[in-house]
């Protein structure tokens, strides 16, 4: 079964999407990450609930970014940081947009996919967690100085 490139994007969309739920879970729990990484592909990947079917996810993508959101994350978050206004930072930020920033980030230093392309998909990821409107623009804010500072020559 060969996959068009529209579907190869939602199911990265969808990768993207969980590795920020997996942080946010491994953050709250205590669980390692191959124990997270493990739940999220037997349980979550393409399962249905009463609400519908989750996208099935791009496993390559979600592995690549849980383990170098994981490996790399002292330098993520000191990315994060210097994105961040000076009174507030990554340790005060909700649980979610650290997951989200330290996901991103993953995908920032991967330097696989354009720096653009980052920003646009996780300030999507942001609307469906967002409350009050305000969220998406604040990490777009946050993502944009992280990505200039991980990929200088793209922009």
């Amino acid at each position: 079964m060969t996959i068009s490139n529209n579907q190869r994007r939602k199911m990265k969309s969808a990768a993207r999407l969980y590795a920020v739920q997996a942080l946010f879970q491994m953050e709250a729990t205590g669980q390692t990450v191959d124990a997270i990484v493990r739940e999220f592909e037997d349980h979550r990947f393409g399962a249905r609930y009463e609400e519908g079917e989750m996208a099935e996810g791009d496993i390559d993508t979600f592995r690549l970014l849980m383990e170098k959101a994981v490996d790399q994350q002292a330098i993520i978050d000191q990315m994060t940081d210097r994105a961040l206004v000076a009174k507030w930072p990554i340790a005060r930020i909700d649980p979610t947009w650290r997951a989200l920033f330290r996901a991103a980030g993953a995908e920032l230093i991967d330097k696989q996919t354009p720096p653009k392309v980052v920003i646009s998909e996780f300030v999507g990821v942001a609307e469906a967690f967002s409350h009050d409107g305000k969220e998406p623009k604040f990490v777009n804010a946050v993502l944009d100085h992280m990505a200039r500072e991980a990929q200088p020559a793209a922009f």
